[in-house]
């Protein structure tokens, strides 16, 4: 079983007192992926739901045939797979190892089913995720405006 220590390390459980997270440790599994390791892809059922104990993940998408795009890096600490916790989704992207890593892995349906059972693990995880994407967006924001201020062209464009 993953120890209390590492998920305590994992930014989306630090939200939960030891109690809730003896309830969330036993659905959890360690899982070893070297250099270049592809964890999941693009368009396949999202079954997991993944937590980075060590390492380097990288979000990729494929643009074209000769092409992947890198749309993030997720650094330990920090939670990827988040489709697996919508059933029947499929991923958006491609999670691939950048460097040996150690990655907890939760199937997403089990967690769920969890956080229904047991709200205040539930309404403690959602706080996370709120407060996740709201800095993502802040930060996605900000990347937008600061393309503006590079590209004025781009400000005024022809359909305006």
């Amino acid at each position: 079983m993953v120890p209390l220590e590492d998920l305590k390390t994992i930014y989306l459980m630090q939200r939960l007192t030891d109690p809730l997270l003896e309830k969330v440790r036993p659905m959890v599994e360690s899982r070893f992926y070297e250099d270049r390791d592809v964890i999941f892809r693009e368009g396949e059922k999202a079954q997991g739901f993944f937590m980075l104990l060590k390492g380097k993940i990288l979000l990729e998408v494929q643009a074209s045939e000769a092409m992947m795009i890198v749309l993030g890096a997720i650094k330990p600490g920090y939670s990827f797979g988040w489709s697996g916790l919508i059933p029947g989704e499929a991923y958006t992207t491609y999670a691939i190892a950048a460097e040996p890593s150690e990655v907890l892995v939760m199937e997403g349906g089990r967690f769920l089913a969890l956080m229904e059972e047991d709200h205040a693990i539930g309404f403690r995880i959602m706080q996370g995720v709120v407060n996740i994407l709201k800095k993502r967006l802040e930060r996605r924001t900000d990347q937008f405006l600061r393309t503006l201020r590079r590209h004025p062209e781009i400000q005024n464009p022809f359909w305006a």
